[in-house]
């Protein structure tokens, strides 16, 4: 009698567990695969087994574990950094992509391309050290609101991420960030909002250097590129600073495109996710031709390649932890 109850219980417990895993997906085949996978990566002696030290998980950032329209949250701190300092350059108004700024013409600044990407980096980011910079960021995230939602750009992480983030930690998994945004941009957040700590977040970085200030020791910031953590660059940066191949790569965009190769190429088959953006009504629908977070290429290749397209949508219960 005991035993039985025992069993009872024990089931219960797990019929209760396997209820409260992705709360906020729904119960679609995109679910049912990401929960098959796991389950089969830590059932020891299974055809899908990984030994814990091998469980690595990378996602992209923007447009993956947050929204980036209707521009990439670090370009709205650009945007806000170069109004406030725009008096202390007059030259601005009449030098793109500056002028576009000032003006309200983000049409403008999308046609600068990378090149103008980077040159407002250098006016933004450098010429002040790690712990300004940090500072700045972490003032702007606790009062910078989106243009669409009015809430701040901090809360429009998507809800069944962090799930899904949460799910792969509680089953030994190791969760790092690989982003094209910068570094030291996103590592003031990316523990509160993901439970990512700073040093598994890799990113864009610009170079810096050591140096004494009155005998105390900085490290500034520089005006020059060091490393972009985009495209053919994720896999690098995984490679340099975690030194193991993932089994589970998340992204959103063609810039995720050679880090989902990578990551599911290896001899521990990996999985492959795409966050694809399919609501207009609660978020925003766009892929092949959108100016930020462009999914063209590497959603012609997911089914070939064993991707899982999840569709926004309809895989989706609630997006944002405010939703209703």
């Amino acid at each position: 009698m005991l035993v039985a109850v025992l069993l009872l219980l024990t089931g219960t417990a797990q019929s209760a567990f396997a209820q409260d895993v992705l709360p906020s997906w729904n119960d679609t085949s995109a679910k049912a695969r990401i929960v098959d996978f796991v389950t089969k990566t830590v059932t020891e002696g299974g055809e899908g087994y990984a030994a814990p030290e091998a469980r690595i998980a990378v996602f992209d950032n923007d447009g993956t574990l947050w929204s980036e329209q209707p521009y990439y949250f670090q370009l709205g701190f650009m945007l806000d950094r170069v109004k406030a300092l725009a008096p202390l350059h007059p030259e601005w108004s009449e030098k793109e992509p500056f002028k576009s700024i000032l003006s309200g013409n983000l049409k403008g600044i999308a046609k600068g391309g990378e090149k103008g990407i980077v040159e407002l980096s250098m006016a933004t980011h450098a010429g002040m050290t790690t712990d300004e910079f940090n500072k700045i960021v972490t003032e702007w995230f606790a009062t910078a609101k989106h243009p669409k939602t009015g809430k701040l750009f901090s809360e429009m992480t998507f809800l069944p991420m962090r799930e899904l983030l949460d799910y792969l930690r509680a089953n030994g998994f190791k969760t790092y960030i690989v982003s094209g945004g910068g570094v030291e941009f996103m590592r003031p957040m990316t523990e509160k909002a993901y439970g990512i700590p700073p040093e598994q977040v890799i990113g864009s970085t610009i170079t810096t250097e050591y140096a004494l200030v009155d005998d105390v020791p900085v490290l500034n910031r520089l005006p020059k590129i060091d490393f972009i953590d985009d495209g053919p660059g994720k896999p690098v940066g995984i490679n340099k600073f975690i030194g193991r191949r993932p089994i589970f790569v998340a992204g959103n965009s063609d810039g995720d495109y050679e880090m989902l190769r990578w990551g599911t190429s290896g001899a521990q088959h990996g999985f492959g996710l795409i966050v694809h953006h399919t609501d207009a009504e609660r978020e925003y629908a766009y892929d092949r031709n959108s100016e930020f977070g462009k999914l063209d290429k590497a959603l012609d290749e997911a089914e070939r390649r064993n991707w899982l397209v999840v569709d926004m949508k309809n895989d989706w219960k609630k997006i944002y932890k405010f939703d209703q």
